[in-house]
């Protein structure tokens, strides 16, 4: 099918108007919506495994070292999900050059001042709840595009800021490539300090986003969660008559 989709129409309008004609759209291509899920199991897992070892729960301590493994089962999962987060990054990285244009790196940087305009318009109807004026983007908005790419900086930083902390206690070539990392920052102290703190980058982040997608889903009504499932969207067809 092509990219145009098909024509369908809203046979229930909300307003009691005639019926709305719609244009359905294939957005998010299939390796896009492998990579949001497997990123999203891979961050929950990160961030629940990353605050238990930053602060163990006594219950791990209940028995003597050799009657449990909680504690290294915890360790075991936070690696492995990191590898997972890692090379699932950078299958997204490699999409982001050969994927169709809603998977492309331009839609993440407002270098358009309609991308601009249209931020400022998604601030104001997430934040003060107005009414979006201009059109949106089928794709990612340009204010999550723009919020995505700072979180891809972020990814770039945790993964560093991790492999430098498993750099002392691994002998493996990944890890051993960020040694340099813990005197640049002053220490495992400091590593782990700032390592921790985008913890709570992560967890805040989770949180907005899946309240804005349905808030979104919601004002527009272009099936922005059933997307991220089927990858299509929805958008109204302008009547020219």
């Amino acid at each position: 099918m092509s990219a145009s989709g098909v024509r369908v129409k809203n046979l229930f309008p909300s307003n009691g108007s005639q019926p709305v004609e719609y244009r359905r759209i294939y957005v998010w291509e299939l390796p896009v919506r492998a990579y949001h899920w497997i990123n999203a199991l891979a961050l929950v897992a990160l961030c629940i495994t990353g605050y238990l070892i930053g602060a163990p729960v006594r219950a791990f301590y209940a028995a003597e070292a050799y009657q449990q493994y909680w504690f290294g089962w915890v360790r075991f999962i936070h690696f492995l999900a990191a590898f997972v987060y890692v090379f699932n990054f950078l299958a997204r990285l490699y999409w982001g050059f050969v994927g169709n244009k809603y998977a492309k790196w331009t839609s993440f940087i407002p270098l358009k001042s309609a991308q601009r305009k249209e931020i400022v318009d998604v601030i104001k109807a997430d934040v003060l709840e107005t009414k979006l004026h201009g059109p949106i983007s089928t794709g990612h908005n340009a204010l999550a595009g723009l919020i995505y790419f700072f979180t891809f900086l972020a990814f770039v930083f945790q993964t560093i800021t991790g492999f430098a902390l498993y750099s002392s206690m691994s002998s493996s070539w990944l890890p051993r490539m960020f040694t340099w990392v813990v005197p640049l920052m002053g220490g495992e102290f400091g590593v782990r300090f700032w390592h921790h703190l985008f913890l709570w980058f992560f967890v805040s982040f989770v949180i907005v986003h899946v309240y804005l997608a349905f808030y979104h889903d919601y004002i527009e009504g272009r099936g922005t969660i059933s997307s991220i499932v089927g990858g299509w969207k929805f958008d109204r067809v302008k009547n020219d008559k």
